[in-house]
C-alpha cells in the first residue's frame, strides 16, 4: 500500500500542526547540573519544544513540510507556512545549535535526533520555494553541529548498535545519507564517505541474522529490517541481492515467521507499548524498501508485498485519534511509509 490519500494529508497535517506546539507532557533526555537552573523545554529549544521530545518534534517539522511541498492542495498549506515561518527562525535554529555545543552534551540525541534534523535539513534545502531558501541557511547551520559529531564519532564507533529503540545506528545513518548526498553533491563529501564506510565496516559481512528473536517489548524499529534497508541505499542491485540473501535467507518463504507477522498492541497509552505501532509501520516502509530495491521478479518480491500490507493494515488506523504516547510520533512514520 503506497500513496497518500487527500483526507490522509490533512489528518496528518492537523496533527503535526498541534504537535509542534503542545510544550507538555515532555520528555527531556539531557545533562544538568548542580546549581543550574532547569530550563523549561520552550526555554531550551526555542524551536522544537513540542511533541513530547525533540526529536519527535523535528520529525513533525518534516512531515509539515513534506506535505505542504508535495500535498499542498490537500494540507492547510497556509496555516504550516505560518508555522514554519514563525520557528523556523535564525535566532531560534541558532539558540537549538547553542543548546548541544556544551562537550558534555556530544552524545544528545545520538543517532536518531541527528538524523532527524538532518532529514528535515535536506527536504527544505532541496525545495525550490522561496520561503524554504530562506528557512535552509539556519537549518543548516544547525546541521553542521551534526555532521561535525558524525565525522567525530563514526570513525571510533568500532561495535554498532543493534536496539529497536532511538538509538539504532542502522536506522540513523539510513536518514542520513540523503543529506551527505546533498553535501556531497556541493563539494563535501566527508559524511558521505563516513556513513559508508561505517555501514560497510558493520554490516557488509552480516548473515543470517537471528530475526526470529524480534520484537523487543518496546520497540518502534525492527533492527533486522534497518540494515537491510541500510544496505539497500548503499549497494548495487545485484550486490544487495545476494547480500540480502546471506542476511535473511528465508525471505521467500516468509521466513523468519516474526518479522512477517505484524506486533500486537495491547495498550496504546502505555508509552513503551505503544511504541509497537511504529514497529508496524516501519517494517512496512523496509519491507516495501527492499522490494523496491530488488530486481523485477525476484522470488522474494510476493512475501515482502504480503508483508508490507498486513503490517501498514495493522498499525495505519491507529495513526490518527487516538492516545498522546502514539499522537507524538507515528504520523512521521505512516507519512515516511505512504509518501
Amino acid at each position: 500500500m503506497t500513496g497518500l490519500p487527500a483526507d490522509q494529508a490533512a489528518a496528518f497535517a492537523e496533527v503535526a500542526l498541534a504537535n509542534v506546539v503542545r510544550e507538555y507532557p515532555h520528555y527531556e533526555g539531557h545533562w544538568h547540573f548542580e546549581g543550574a537552573t532547569i530550563p523549561t523545554p520552550r526555554q531550551l529549544h526555542p524551536c522544537f519544544y513540542g511533541s513530547f521530545d525533540w526529536h519527535s518534534c523535528v520529525e513533525m517539522f518534516w512531515v509539515m513540510v513534506r506535505l505542504l511541498r508535495r500535498h499542498s492542495a490537500f494540507a492547510p498549506a497556509a496555516e504550516i507556512r505560518r508555522t514554519l515561518e514563525e520557528h523556523l527562525t535564525g535566532e531560534a535554529l541558532a539558540a537549538e545549535a547553542a543548546s548541544f555545543a556544551p562537550e558534555e552534551q556530544r552524545t544528545t540525541q545520538r543517532p536518531y535526533g541527528w538524523s532527524a534534523l538532518l532529514e528535515l535539513t535536506v527536504e527544505v534545502s532541496t525545495w525550490d520555494d522561496p520561503d524554504a531558501r530562506r528557512w535552509s541557511a539556519p537549518l543548516r547551520e544547525l546541521g553542521a553541529v551534526f555532521v561535525e559529531r558524525y565525522l567525530e564519532w563514526l570513525p571510533k564507533a568500532a561495535y554498532p548498535v543493534r536496539t529497536g529503540l532511538h538509538e539504532n545506528d542502522a536506522f540513523g545513518l539510513s536518514r542520513a545519507l540523503p543529506y551527505a548526498d546533498y553535501l556531497a553533491g556541493h563539494g563535501d563529501p566527508r559524511l558521505r564517505r563516513v556513513l559508508a564506510e561505517t555501514a560497510t565496516r558493520w554490516f557488509g559481512a552480516d548473515r543470517d541474522y537471528p530475526g526470529s528473536w524480534e520484537p523487543s517489548g518496546a520497540d518502534f524499529l525492527s533492527p533486522a529490517l534497518a540494515e537491510a534497508e541500510l544496505m539497500a541505499r548503499l549497494l548495487p542491485t545485484p550486490e544487495f541481492s545476494g547480500w540480502l540473501h546471506g542476511f535473511l535467507p528465508g525471505i521467500a518463504e516468509g521466513m523468519p515467521r516474526a518479522l512477517f507477522t505484524p506486533v500486537a498492541v495491547t495498550d496504546p497509552t502505555d508509552g513503551l507499548i505503544a511504541h509497537l505501532h511504529g514497529l508496524n509501520l516501519h517494517r512496512a516502509w523496509c519491507w516495501r524498501r527492499l522490494a523496491e530495491s530488488l530486481s523485477a521478479g525476484d522470488e522474494r518480491i510476493p512475501a515482502i508485498r504480503a508483508a508490507v500490507e498486513s503490517h501498514t493494515s495493522a498499525s495505519l488506523p491507529e495513526v490518527t485519534g487516538g492516545a498522546y504516547a502514539v499522537q507524538h510520533f507515528l504520523v512521521y512514520y505512516a507519512l515516511l511509509l505512504l509518501d
